[in-house]
């Protein structure tokens, strides 16, 4: 029997969700592999729920929360010093490879699959194990304001470089969507496959259609998505407020799905300006204009696709993928890292939609989709003709393949 690693980097969801629809093509592939799981924080919890004792964690050192991302200045001062009850960094480089080690030692994978986590590549190329790096960049481009990142995505890339093969999750060029988000180096550049964009199951197992679905039968609105960590989420939201607030936006339907497993959050805005409960709403015939979700169920959210006239998200690339690609939908951007503003702009450049910095930009960006909707659909038709979306079978396949040639 197989045994098989999968390190899944434990900053934000893109990671996690990509990783778990891959399991699902493994379960096909190889159906009688062992999968051993680390990670940390609330993926990490995810985990131990589904897989128990195959779960681990390791403390993978990542970036201290800000109000918009990372926050640089505690990120620099935890170089050297604890902070925020995080020991310092050298610290837990130190530890979090020792985790690694040891786990690598006793459980004696015979492949190693990783999305975002780089330490696993040097842990296996160090033991002559196979592994499969997944990725969406390898040296992103940055705002020039950012030039004191380079040193680190140099050192970065190097790492991912040592991986047995690359995996980028994404169609190949030139329909590329993560392509100023790679600048592949030469040695990267000879292992990496375009196995596609990793996207939810085509075949959802449906029941009856819920109230939500109700409430948006013959609507015209926008799906407006807060995706990411915890500190991502909130200034992401924080923005879509100071949009709402905006006079324009006064007759403009939204949905807003919260990407957290919240009851309370669900409710419904009506013109009247109160605020009802989505079973409530719908039994009243409430003219809304707000709809606020906690978490969408697969076939919510694949209804919520369907009817949506546009999607405003932040430039996360697993969620691009499926918008543009899946359901061929023209998005509004709104970036908070430089790799969401080099997605948005690549898409922008192709005619996809409209990557927007401020409230004016936001509010003209609906405008513009509204106004040209021929001229976007044109392009996303072309975009949808050669996107490439199996990437979770692909990978599976890919990493039998490695398995069958190792023996």
């Amino acid at each position: 029997m197989a045994k098989i690693g999968e390190f899944i980097y434990p900053w934000g969801n893109g990671h996690y969700s990509r990783m778990m629809r891959l399991n699902d093509a493994l379960s096909e592939h190889m159906p009688d592999a062992e999968i051993h799981y680390s990670s940390k924080g609330e993926i990490y919890e995810r985990l131990r729920g589904m897989y128990s004792e195959r779960a681990h964690q390791i403390m993978m050192p990542t970036p201290i929360d800000g109000r918009a991302g990372p926050d640089l200045p505690r990120c620099l001062l935890n170089l050297c010093l604890p902070v925020g009850g995080n020991p310092p960094l050298v610290r837990q480089i130190a530890s979090y490879l020792r985790e690694e080690r040891r786990l690598y030692d006793t459980e004696r994978f015979d492949l190693v699959i990783s999305d975002g986590d780089m330490g696993a590549n040097i842990l296996a190329r160090n033991r002559n194990i196979p592994s499969l790096f997944i990725t969406n960049q390898f040296r992103p481009k940055l705002w020039a304001s950012r030039f004191y990142f380079y040193p680190g995505l140099e050192f970065i890339s190097r790492q991912i470089a040592k991986a047995t093969k690359i995996l980028v999750a994404d169609s190949p060029p030139p329909y590329t969507l993560c392509e100023l988000n790679l600048n592949l180096s030469s040695e990267a550049a000879k292992k990496v496959t375009y196995v596609g964009h990793f996207t939810a199951p085509k075949h959802i197992v449906r029941t009856e259609m819920t109230t939500l679905e109700r409430l948006l039968e013959g609507a015209d609105f926008g799906y407006w998505m807060r995706t990411g960590n915890k500190s991502t989420n909130e200034y992401t939201g924080y923005r879509y407020d100071r949009v709402f607030a905006d006079d324009t936006m006064i007759g403009e339907r939204r949905i807003i799905s919260h990407a957290r497993k919240d009851n309370s959050i669900d409710s419904v805005l009506g013109r009247d300006k109160k605020r009802y409960g989505i079973q409530e709403a719908y039994e009243k015939g409430v003219d809304w204009l707000q709809i606020d979700v906690g978490f969408l169920s697969e076939q919510e959210k694949d209804a919520v696709l369907d009817e949506c006239s546009y999607a405003v998200i932040n430039g996360s690339h697993t969620v691009m993928g499926e918008i543009l690609g899946g359901k061929k939908k023209p998005i509004i951007g709104i970036p908070v890292y430089d790799e969401h503003t080099n997605n948005l702009r690549w898409a922008e450049n192709r005619g996809l939609g409209v990557l927007a910095r401020s409230t004016g930009q936001v509010v003209s960006a609906i405008r513009r989709i509204r106004n040209d909707a021929e001229y976007f659909r044109e392009n996303l038709d072309e975009f949808g003709r050669n996107f490439l979306g199996e990437g979770a079978s692909n990978a599976a396949r890919m990493a039998a393949q490695t398995l069958e040639d190792k023996r």
